[in-house]
């Protein structure tokens, strides 16, 4: 009997307690679903801010994810301050856990560090054609702790602003120009000055190749099977591939509209004698 009444007094006691950190909860709730659509709210003021302002869109990208994250930071204050916990005490459960998260979290931390060097020293912009971590692509969005590119093939590479900081980037479209070098080999009995007129009319022919700096026709090396012509021409970045590829489509026109061979590979089969 005796332990009846202990476990109603254990009722009693839970039942007072919830009574009295019911008012703070529900106040805890409302506060937080307030605060998420506050916080979309301002996002959505923030974008629509700089959408009207010619501003930098890296700088827009990654302020809009540190303003996001530091108001759902504040916002999560905000909540357990409404549970009755103490703002003095908040603050010494975040110092002492303090090391053990920046331990956990030096990753993020160094990754955010590279988003803010990356927004300082601008290596690249949304936009920009980058090679960078063994992946290609171009610049589709820069948070504060990574960096999305468009591949070639319309995948989503994710990349660390970390790794992007302290590695190798390779920005095609830093400058306004490109320049292109194009090997093309030629048999040993074909005119290699006929050759080098042809790849040379190709270019001016073609409009999207730059006439200054002039193309230029070198021959490269002397191979086991073939004369290696080296073609250099300068393009801009919005039409550098169409030119590329129009080259060497037209190359091997020309080329055998002229009668001038470019060697490939062959295989010759003997038949054995029979005794």
């Amino acid at each position: 009997m005796e332990e009846l009444d202990n476990y109603q007094d254990y009722i009693d006691q839970a039942m007072d307690w919830a009574i009295s950190i019911l008012p703070s909860l529900i106040t805890a709730i409302i506060t937080f679903f307030i605060g998420l659509w506050v916080i979309k709210f301002f996002n959505r003021m923030v974008r629509r801010f700089f959408a009207k302002k010619d501003y930098d869109e890296t700088l827009e990208s990654f302020l809009q994810s540190f303003i996001s994250i530091l108001l759902k930071a504040l916002l999560f204050v905000l909540v357990i301050t409404q549970l009755g916990v103490k703002t003095s005490s908040l603050v010494a459960i975040v110092g002492a856990a303090g090391l053990a998260i920046g331990l956990a979290l030096q990753g993020s931390l160094a990754n955010f560090a590279g988003g803010v060097l990356i927004l300082i020293f601008k290596p690249f912009k949304v936009g920009d054609w980058i090679s960078a971590q063994g992946v290609d692509g171009s610049v589709k969005e820069i948070s504060i702790f990574n960096t999305k590119l468009s591949t070639f093939g319309n995948q989503i590479a994710i990349i660390p602003n970390g790794q992007l900081s302290n590695g190798n980037i390779v920005n095609y479209n830093m400058e306004d120009t490109r320049r292109d070098k194009i090997d093309v080999g030629i048999g040993y009995g074909s005119n290699i000055k006929e050759a080098k007129e042809i790849l040379l009319k190709i270019c001016a022919d073609n409009p999207n190749i730059n006439t200054e700096p002039a193309p230029e026709v070198y021959v490269g090396a002397l191979a086991d099977s073939s004369v290696n012509l080296t073609l250099r021409f300068w393009a801009n970045n919005d039409v550098f591939w169409p030119a590329h590829f129009d080259v060497i489509e037209q190359t091997k026109f020309r080329f055998d509209a002229a009668g001038i061979e470019i060697p490939f590979p062959q295989r010759v089969m003997h038949k054995a004698m029979e005794d």
